[in-house]
């Protein structure tokens, strides 16, 4: 369903001043010092001789002696050491944000929508206000209902961020799981209207098939899953297990960039026309040009009743816990109620989830009410503030034994299998509601056999809220079942680890993941894995990764809003 904005705040420092050295010279002065000689003078007039001349005195210099040499120049002295430079003061941190209640902000907003909420049938409550009162919104939601409300760090501002929706995706515990995973990975938002369509009516644009992604990372393996009745896929023969080896003009398996990829294979509007090469089955290569369109998911394909050596054995593929899969759910449990079958295989190995009452509608039709009646399917834990103001009773969603209302009229009774056990094919895209089907069976002691590979560990749910034309889904609650055991943020492992077998279609006896729960149901052994099945796997390898193309809201787990249909 999803973009995260990380702001950050930085500081260059850059050192001023230059050296400055300085010199000093001394100069030597030679000087010559001469000996001054003082002759006597004698007077007339004596008989007696005159005195003899006295010599003139000289001091004498050796013939040998030289200059004197000149003394040594001192040495420089060493520069001075150059000043520090004056630090730049860092800016100073931003006041922390005031947090009010979210009703002091809810609906005023920047670019205020007008006329009438299709959805309800009244005017938009959107009144005129700023992107400052979005956020403001945002913050104050957050720490009102949000799960680990007080796990946000708090250097977390509103006016580093440009949008309400890129703080929102910023406002998240940093907590990890036991195997070193994010523990919230979940969090996401939608356009409203977007949202609308995909969860009442399960539209969503694509070309009418589904990808599995079993190694992200180059060499890549892209295969499709499956493909949607009447779309563009099925029309051009598109079908389970076709590898997705080029993409307009781009490699899918060997490419070090994914940005082209992930716009051709996961296209999030209609009218965009892209360029598919596949590999079939056979190893031959076809390329296909598909214009996207507003596909409707059809969630309940494939029902069929298995006819074995030691009874009849349903089987449904069950892709999304939409509005629409309600009628189409209770379909096929009246259809295979009334062919008579002892065991059932429920394939949710593509199923992100969804609306957590469709969930307790089909464990309830599973396992029928003798192992039911006074049980709760999932009982659900909000933070320590009760932003709900809900009581505990209030908090427990029962097994439902009548319709709802989301696409069947409200209070038919459900069909019900009466089952003791169930065999659920699962993966790492069986998530969130689903996860709550497997948990809530075995809250009442159905007997839940797991063949597969492990799911994606997330026992928590939204209710989703609009503002402003964006619906916010943030984890407000963790679900536990009738045991009271809801630990499963690395997911639910599978009593038989299989790999998924694209070279067969979904609910062929031979597929391997049904074929491996076939013959544990008679021995009680996993058995052996053929080479044709590929576990998926998004880590390893190099290059980016590509993204998911299922839509954030398809991996969820989610109660009723004000919008959907009530009991």
């Amino acid at each position: 369903m999803s973009s995260s904005e990380r702001a950050r705040l930085s500081i260059d420092q850059g050192n001023a001043g230059a050296a400055r050295t300085g010199a000093r010279h001394r100069l030597a002065a030679f000087s010559t010092l001469a000996a001054l000689v003082l002759a006597g003078c004698g007077g007339g007039g004596s008989s007696g001789p005159a005195p003899a001349p006295v010599p003139e005195a000289t001091t004498p210099v050796p013939a040998s002696a030289a200059p004197a040499a000149a003394p040594a120049p001192s040495p420089a002295p060493a520069p001075a050491p150059a000043p520090a430079p004056a630090p730049i003061p860092a800016p100073a941190p931003l006041p922390a944000d005031v947090i009010q209640s979210s009703a002091l902000s809810a609906n005023f907003c920047a670019a205020p929508r007008t006329g009438i909420d299709p959805s309800t049938g009244r005017a938009y409550a959107d009144k005129p206000g700023t992107l400052a009162q979005e956020k403001d919104w945002v913050r104050a939601w957050i720490d009102e209902t949000y799960l680990w409300y007080d796990e946000i760090p708090d250097t977390l501002r509103a006016a580093t961020y440009s949008t309400p929706q890129a703080f929102f995706d910023a406002l998240r515990t940093p907590a990890l799981t036991p195997s070193g995973r994010a523990r919230d990975r979940f969090h996401f938002m939608y356009p409203t209207n977007v949202w609308r369509a995909l969860s009442q009516s399960g539209i969503e644009a694509g070309y009418g098939f589904e990808l599995s992604i079993v190694k992200s990372q180059v060499p890549r393996d892209v295969r499709v899953a499956y493909t949607e009745p009447g779309t563009q896929a099925a029309q051009a023969g598109i079908g389970r297990g076709a590898k997705v080896v080029g993409a307009d003009g781009v490699d899918v398996v060997n490419s070090k960039t994914v940005d082209v990829l992930n716009a051709a294979l996961f296209p999030t509007a209609a009218g965009q026309s892209h360029t598919l090469v596949l590999q079939q089955l056979d190893g031959s290569l076809r390329t296909v040009t598909l214009m996207s369109e507003q596909v409707t998911k059809t969630p309940v394909q494939n029902v069929r009743t298995l006819d074995t050596t030691t009874g009849k054995v349903g089987y449904l593929l069950f892709n999304d816990h939409v509005a629409t899969s309600e009628s189409q759910l209770i379909a096929a449990m009246a259809r295979l109620k009334a062919d008579g079958v002892q065991d059932l295989v429920l394939d949710l190995r593509y199923n992100g989830g969804g609306l957590l009452d469709i969930a307790s509608e089909l464990a309830y039709m599973v396992a029928g009410p003798s192992r039911t009646a006074g049980a709760v399917f999932e009982k659900l834990q909000f933070n320590r503030k009760n932003p709900f103001q809900v009581t505990e009773a209030q908090t427990a969603t029962p097994f439902h034994s009548t319709s709802l209302g989301f696409s069947t009229p409200a209070g038919q009774a459900l069909p019900q299998l009466g089952l003791s056990r169930v065999t659920v094919l699962s993966g790492p895209d069986t998530c969130s509601a689903s996860e709550s089907v497997i948990n809530g069976l075995r809250g009442v002691n159905v007997q839940v056999t797991q063949i597969g590979g492990t799911t994606c560990g997330k026992p928590y749910g939204f209710i989703p809220r609009d503002n402003c034309a964006t619906t916010y889904f943030a984890i407000q609650f963790k679900g536990v079942n009738n045991q009271n055991f809801g630990d499963y943020t690395d997911g639910l492992a599978p009593t038989c680890t299989v790999g998924d077998d694209f070279s067969r279609p979904l609910g062929d006896p031979a597929e391997g993941r049904l074929a491996a729960a076939l013959a544990y149901r008679v021995t009680g052994i996993c058995p052996a894995v053929s080479a044709s099945v590929l576990q998926a796997s998004v880590a390893g390898g190099d290059g980016e990764p590509l993204v998911s193309g299922k839509s954030p809201a398809r991996n969820s787990r989610l109660l009723r809003d004000a919008a959907m249909p009530r009991r």
